[in-house]
């Protein structure tokens, strides 16, 4: 176990040193980057003994550490912090039930604590509180509305700011035909409020129909079930689209879109997602993330880079092994949700350096060849995925909740996971693969990440450095120019195919963006995490095509951000 340390960029070592590396009392790290791989594939390579006393966990571990320290694939952040150690939460995504009492509402508070103190991330959905102003029958007063309480979870959220190693996180979904819709869209109207919430808009097929037909739908009383008030819906979406385009959210889900792809409808329709919208989750539910790094999948034949299916197979499979054992060895933070966990046993697969994987290949992002390879290597994972889910099964048993499962409904074979794949941002385990993040286009050739504590990392592209170097145009000063400005569409000096090639979020317009994320969706299990970039002349216009864009290619929601709308960024293009 004396391998070399992985070779890691300088930012991704400053990011595990002061996030992720084991320290001492004084705060003083005590384990080296290779120390962390192995803990992280002991720990999840100990599960074998749970179905076979004689299992080389040996074998298992060494797959596991190679895996991670040859950066073919990362864990989700807790998974890397804690497993081996004493904490043991790995998960990353929650979903927790709020119903429409005192009780339901302050027990949903404490356990997003105990969630958050884990460095797990939460999300709800509001939408069974009853409106503001509803009688609250025992006290004969009125009730203050979702919005009201959100600010609670808010507040908790910030007191709590997960042991200083991941910042908290919150997914808030309100019901489209909910009394308080309008209040929700408005709700961070001003800079600063419910900065620990994502908002999204969970958007009908009902409100849909409307909005195509230019016609009226209802507000529903979630208490009563009655009709509150008959409104246009154009009024509505115009609304949503306004807010949007002022400062990027809402973000909009598509709730009976999901549902239909609900592979346990037998136990409950889904309500809300992890915070950043693409895992999908029932009451109480939990899921494990990993991702790919597609960057480190080529192989070069004739000169060229290729897709190394041989090798992309393998890291699948021992992926798909990895975070189901993950389910296993897990100490969740609370009872209901292991009980819940381990009966669906969620997972998702999913990948980074999608855009850096487009660069080596040669392959502009905003391309027809580029969404033929987005569908030819998501739908090669998800294939290989439910392949190697199917075998776990078939020598530990599938997922307690299958028998009476969409997948039994359709006669399919067993399967030990419920759901297999998720496109997650990544935002951290991009910095330590040192690539492109989840499946979004290069945000800017150089620019400023802000990591939790305010620390700011610079990022410039590797394979541009590289071709600059190799074409002879690196030099510090033509450095400095593109890191300023972000784009190098308006270099002379670079030649034509290289501009051409590296694209950034901003070099991209809006449809392009849309139509990847749509490429991916198209096969995977959960939802796929992508923002769509405008310019910050963009117009609201721009953005409510966007939304039926996303509608209309089978998106399961859609997050939008025009540039410089809000102060508070992670990424920069410069040092501000």
């Amino acid at each position: 176990m004396t391998d070399a340390e992985p070779s890691l960029s300088q930012n991704a070592i400053e990011v595990l040193k002061r996030r992720y590396l084991r320290k001492d009392e004084k705060g003083r790290v005590v384990e080296t980057l290779d120390e962390m791989f192995w803990r992280v594939a002991r720990n999840v390579a100990s599960a074998d003994l749970i179905y076979d006393e004689n299992a080389d966990v040996a074998a298992t571990e060494k797959a596991f550490h190679d895996l991670m320290a040859n950066l073919e694939f990362l864990p989700n952040s807790p998974t890397l912090m804690n497993a081996g150690r004493e904490l043991q939460q790995l998960s990353a995504c929650f979903v927790l039930p709020i119903d429409d009492s005192m009780e339901s509402i302050f027990e949903a508070i404490k356990n997003t604590a105990i969630i958050h103190k884990s460095g797990g991330g939460t999300g709800f959905s509001f939408s069974n509180l009853r409106p503001r102003g509803d009688v609250v029958k025992t006290t004969k007063g009125l009730a203050s509305g979702p919005v009201s309480f959100m600010s609670v979870f808010d507040a908790a959220t910030e007191a709590v700011r997960q042991g200083g190693t991941r910042r908290g996180a919150n997914m808030g979904i309100l019901r489209v035909d909910h009394p308080d819709i309008l209040e929700f869209i408005e709700a961070k109207e001003l800079e600063g409020s419910f900065r620990n919430f994502n908002l999204s808009v969970g958007i009908t097929e009902e409100f849909m129909n409307a909005l195509e037909k230019d016609e009226e739908f209802s507000f529903i009383n979630p208490r009563t079930g009655d009709v509150a008030k008959r409104v246009n819906a154009s009024e509505v979406f115009n609304r949503i689209v306004d807010a949007a385009w002022r400062n990027g959210e809402p973000g909009i889900v598509f709730l009976d879109r999901i549902n239909e792809g609900n592979p346990l409808p037998q136990l409950e329709n889904i309500e809300s997602t992890n915070p950043c919208g693409e895992q999908p989750l029932l009451a109480n539910e939990s899921c494990t993330l990993g991702s790919i790094v597609l960057s480190n999948m080529l192989k070069k034949e004739n000169g060229s880079w290729v897709l190394d299916y041989v090798k992309l197979e393998r890291v699948v499979r021992s992926s798909v092994r990895f975070l189901d054992n993950v389910i296993d060895v897990n100490s969740f933070p609370l009872k209901v949700i292991e009980q819940i966990s381990k009966a669906n046993r969620k997972i998702g697969l999913g990948v980074m350096g999608f855009a850096d994987m487009l660069i080596m290949m040669g392959i502009r992002y905003d391309s027809e060849e580029a969404i033929n390879v987005a569908e030819d290597v998501i739908g090669f994972i998800s294939d290989k995925a439910k392949s190697e889910s199917q075998r776990i099964a078939s020598e530990r048993g599938p997922f307690p909740n299958f028998k009476g499962s969409a997948y039994e409904k359709r006669g399919e074979p067993e399967l030990r996971n419920a759901t297999l794949t998720t496109i997650a941002p990544t935002g951290s385990l991009s910095i330590i693969a040192d690539c492109s993040s989840g499946i979004e286009p290069l945000f800017s050739m150089s620019y400023v990440h802000e990591v939790m504590g305010g620390e700011k990392l610079v990022r410039t592209n590797s394979e541009f450095v590289r071709i600059a170097n190799e074409g002879g145009l690196f030099t510090e000063e033509l450095m400095e120019e593109v890191a300023s400005k972000g784009s190098i569409q308006d270099f002379e000096e670079i030649p034509g195919d290289v501009r051409n090639l590296f694209v950034t979020a901003r070099d991209i317009s809006p449809e392009w963006h849309v139509r990847v994320q749509a490429a991916f969706q198209k096969y995977v299990d959960n939802a796929v995490s992508k923002t769509v970039n405008f310019p910050n002349d963009a117009t609201k216009e721009d953005v409510r095509k966007v939304f039926l864009m996303a509608y209309e290619l089978g998106c399961k929601g859609i997050t939008v951000y025009r540039e410089g709308s809000r102060v508070g960024q992670v990424l920069r293009t410069h040092l501000g």
